[in-house]
């Protein structure tokens, strides 16, 4: 499998191109700390480095594929199409606000309803993940320095690294005391939390990665890297993708086994003879 086997390739040097004079402009707001905090009508934070971080994406998007649709956080939809790209300009902005450097620029292709196309560009952590369908997923600074990932062969939960977000989300959709009997199951956990989690399965570092909430633009350009990798991306219900309201990424060989842990208690009725 590589690269020149995808026909999203040239797609995904865009993302690439995109994502350096992204980069380069979200980096110097990070350094310099010059700007100021809001929170949206979700009680999220925003600054001005995730909107002229859209802006910039959406800028060159018109350019280059005019005729597609965008979805993006900040500014959210214009266009239609079966082409469709998804945005998330920070992704950890809570992060990018404190000067903590796990967040990350996510951009994704999402094709007739498949996820095809996914970029993940942490400046901060000198890092980059990505991946093009049935071309395989890949890390490195640019596309002609790269190492294929792979996912990892831990077939044990006790054998097994977990990684996940924060534990109010877990508590607010009913699953906190499954959530916490799996964290004693396995080997190891550790709240990378965001992007980062789900990268980390696909570089075989972790084993399972989920979260309770997220938004299509918080998963679509980790689920071809996950997959490509040689994992699996569904929500805690199965859904596959990023079509359902959370997500739940493993190597595969766990998957069926933590969708079974983290699934809710369902009551049985109480008959009355």
């Amino acid at each position: 499998m590589s690269l020149a086997s995808s026909p999203y390739t040239e797609d995904l040097r865009l993302a690439h191109m995109i994502a350096d004079a992204v980069d380069a402009k979200t980096m110097a707001h990070f350094t310099r700390m010059d700007f100021e905090v809001e929170t949206k009508p979700d009680l999220t934070p925003v600054t001005v480095a995730d909107r002229e971080a859209e802006e910039l994406i959406r800028s060159q998007l018109s350019r280059a594929r005019g005729r597609d649709a965008v979805y993006g956080e900040e500014f959210g939809e214009s266009g239609s199409g079966p082409r469709r790209w998804v945005l998330d300009p920070i992704d950890g902005t809570k992060n990018f606000i404190r000067g903590v450097p796990v967040w990350a620029t996510l951009i994704a292709l999402i094709d007739h309803g498949e996820p095809v196309v996914g970029l993940v560009s942490a400046p901060a952590l000198g890092r980059r993940w990505w991946a093009a369908k049935d071309g395989g997923a890949y890390t490195g600074k640019s596309l002609s320095a790269a190492k294929q990932l792979n996912v990892s062969k831990v077939s044990s939960l006790t054998d097994a690294s977990f990684s996940y977000s924060s534990l109010g989300g877990w508590r607010e959709i009913g699953r906190i005391d499954q959530f916490l009997t799996l964290t004693q199951e396995v080997w190891r956990t550790r709240a990378y939390g965001d992007f980062w989690s789900y990268c980390m399965v696909a570089e075989g570092s972790v084993d399972i990665a989920a979260e309770p909430e997220l938004e299509l633009y918080d998963m679509a350009a980790l689920v071809p890297i996950v997959t490509e990798a040689g994992g699996i991306f569904t929500s805690l219900d199965n859904d596959p993708g990023c079509t359902g309201p959370n997500g739940l990424a493993t190597n595969g060989l766990l998957h069926r086994t933590a969708l079974n842990a983290l699934q809710p208690v369902v009551n049985e009725p109480t008959l009355d003879f």
